[in-house]
């Protein structure tokens, strides 16, 4: 459950890594969207006998809007020379994009709860396939942009719209 609740975590960090980061910055954004897949399915396992299915399908309808408001960003702002946004890879825009990205967990740990799983081997599971996923869609997010050039931005965004999407649509 752990390896698929991250795969949305690798998508999107292949999107995200087509903007130009520096290793630090793919350092430190595996280790908060790793963080942020060990406190959400915590937090979901202690409410686990709460509201599962309703909070489940509430989490995916933000997490698609807030994905798809992020790539059609991503798409716009690549046509401008200033680089003005409400996302940056830092600081309270890391915050925002690690918690889009462990929503899913959360209602995860939701349906968890409800079975009396054991909460540390879960969560920690949870955030170690998170961060090795996510520093993999980074990294090669990475390489996809120095093959794509400039259009790697446009299709790092179509990427997060369409995760958005998937997120929005039961499927």
């Amino acid at each position: 459950m752990a390896f698929a609740v991250a795969m949305d975590a690798f998508s999107v960090s292949l999107g995200l890594g087509i903007y130009q980061l520096r290793m630090r910055q793919i350092f430190y954004i595996g280790l908060t969207v790793g963080f942020f897949h060990v406190l959400m399915p915590l937090v979901g396992i202690l409410a686990g006998h709460l509201l599962s299915d309703t909070f489940g399908k509430i989490t995916g309808y933000i997490g698609g809007i807030l994905l798809i408001i992020l790539g059609l960003q991503m798409i716009i702002f690549c046509f401008h020379e200033e680089r003005n946004s409400f996302f940056s890879p830092a600081g309270l825009g890391l915050i925002i994009f690690s918690f889009i990205l462990s929503l899913d967990s959360f209602s995860a740990g939701l349906s968890l709860g409800m079975y009396g799983v054991k909460a540390a081997i879960a969560v920690l599971c949870f955030g170690f396939v998170a961060l090795g996923l996510t520093w993999g869609g980074l990294l090669l997010g990475r390489k996809v942009q120095n093959l794509l050039g400039p259009y790697g931005e446009i299709f790092g965004g179509i990427v997060l719209i369409i995760f958005g999407i998937k997120l929005l649509l039961p499927l």
